[in-house]
């Protein structure tokens, strides 16, 4: 259930949801040197289209989300909750794909905008702008 997960933070972030909690991560570890963090982070660089996309994707998944949150309280059992994350995981990973991006390009963003607050600043206003 990984993929869904990090679907579902991905998406959340990039919508602005997750900031705050972002931000309270960031203050769990005030000793942490900031130039370390910036070392630690993933070298990669993504093209504006890439960014596009993963805003675009992460509107669509917030929405998917928020359907499927709401689908998932509403499931009697264990097995009717388990129908309804794999079929929300199935539905996300269809919308990334459909954004022109890959699973595992998507998840690589979300974890670089975690990171990145600048990165984050950009696609959060590419996000308001479609």
């Amino acid at each position: 259930m990984q993929r869904i997960t990090a679907l579902f933070s991905a998406a959340l972030l990039a919508t602005g949801l997750m900031t705050a909690t972002a931000h309270a991560q960031q203050e769990q570890d005030p000793a942490q040197d900031p130039m370390a963090t910036q070392q630690a982070a993933p070298a990669q660089d993504f093209s504006d289209d890439q960014l596009q996309q993963f805003a675009d994707a992460s509107q669509e998944i917030a929405v998917v989300s928020q359907e499927y949150t709401q689908r998932l309280q509403e499931a009697e059992d264990e097995s009717s909750q388990q129908e309804v994350r794999t079929e929300a995981n199935d539905r996300m990973i269809e919308v990334v794909e459909d954004s022109g991006l890959d699973v595992d390009t998507f998840n690589a963003i979300g974890q670089s905008i975690q990171q990145d607050p600048e990165m984050m600043q950009r696609v959060q206003e590419m996000a308001g702008q479609s």
